[in-house]
């Protein structure tokens, strides 16, 4: 087993057994870059039919996927690939991935804020209640919730119509037709300078830099769901990312590197179905967590909008500190689902 944290264990690349080398990471690889194409070609013949725009929308997500777990893999096992090569994909691939994910970003933080307005304002249909009353919508929006959810609708529709015009125009550009002939090489051939190495170490040290954040992190300060953590310095006139964001996003990104070094290790099929659930678990906790955050950068900045009215403003900044802490019950839930994760790691 590998050295881990007492209070931050994650599931350890086992030792025992044959052991994974360079030919494991090869077919990885090549499997990867298959279904990069095969959703090239999915998403190039989505334009016509009926289903054309959620098949436009299920090819960019697996364009996405596939994407990642390259430059993943290309990151943490590069002592086994040609330098020159994978240092140079690595960024276009990132360039890829980001361009294609922000429009689906505007699209769900849209509707994440427009569903916290309508929970805040009581205009939720409510579940029935034991021995009560059918279940019905209460109340309506205020004028102040109203103009913020109609202000948050304009900049996060015209985001997401920008959005969708750069991924249209990445996907038609030399610059992207470069990746897609890189890929479609890895395809058949992968450029390994050993391809007898041993796997496990780098898949271990992806581990330990997981373990090390971890530990990093103020867990023990998240260890109750609203401490009011995540609000200070949420009045800052810098509108830049929250400062104490970054340490977690960053463990959302470890985390995701160990699960595809994981999947490398076991040819693509991941791990044991408990270790599976539990990093799945707190993967989804972080991922909460980027989305709560960005949704409550996205409220601040509306509230920054020009000569709006002071209803409006202080709907936005209810909705700001509504997100924040939806931040730190996040951080809370990753917390927990960390703990359960060491207690049952032997």
């Amino acid at each position: 087993m590998a050295q881990q944290h007492p209070d931050s264990t994650v599931p350890a690349v086992q030792t025992a057994g044959t052991a994974p080398t360079g030919g494991s990471l090869a077919d990885y690889l090549r499997a990867q870059a298959t279904e990069f194409l095969r959703a090239l070609r999915q998403h190039r013949e989505s334009g016509s039919g009926g289903n054309a725009a959620a098949d436009s929308v299920d090819a960019a997500r697996a364009l996405r996927r596939s994407v990642r777990r390259v430059s993943g893999s290309l990151h943490t096992f590069r002592p086994l690939l040609d330098p020159e090569w994978s240092e140079g994909l690595r960024p276009e691939l990132a360039w890829v991935s980001g361009t294609l994910s922000m429009e689906h970003a505007c699209a769900a933080r849209l509707e994440r804020l427009l569903l916290a307005l309508h929970r805040l304002s009581g205009a939720a249909v409510l579940p029935a209640q034991a021995g009560g009353p059918a279940p019905q919508e209460r109340g309506t929006l205020t004028v102040g919730a109203a103009k913020a959810g109609a202000l948050l609708d304009r900049q996060l529709t015209l985001a997401r119509t920008r959005a969708h015009s750069s991924a249209l125009q990445a996907l038609g550009s030399s610059r992207f037709h470069a990746v897609a002939d890189q890929v479609a090489v890895l395809a058949s051939e992968v450029p390994l300078t050993a391809a007898d190495a041993d796997l496990r170490p780098l898949a271990r040290a992806a581990e330990e830099r997981l373990g090390d954040a971890v530990a990093a992190l103020p867990l023990v300060t998240a260890g109750h769901p609203y401490n009011a953590e995540a609000l200070i310095h949420g009045l800052s006139p810098d509108p830049a990312p929250h400062p104490q964001d970054a340490p977690w996003h960053q463990v959302r990104l470890l985390l995701r590197l160990h699960r595809y070094a994981l999947e490398v290790l076991h040819g693509g099929d991941g791990v044991s179905d408990s270790v599976d659930v539990r990093l799945l678990t707190a993967g989804q906790a972080l991922d909460r967590h980027r989305d709560a955050s960005e949704a409550a950068a996205a409220a601040s900045a509306a509230a920054r909008t020009p000569r709006i009215a002071p209803a409006t403003a202080y709907a936005l900044g209810v909705l700001h500190a509504d997100q924040r802490h939806e931040v730190e019950a996040a951080r809370f839930a990753f917390q927990q689902s960390w703990q359960r994760q060491a207690l049952r790691t032997p």
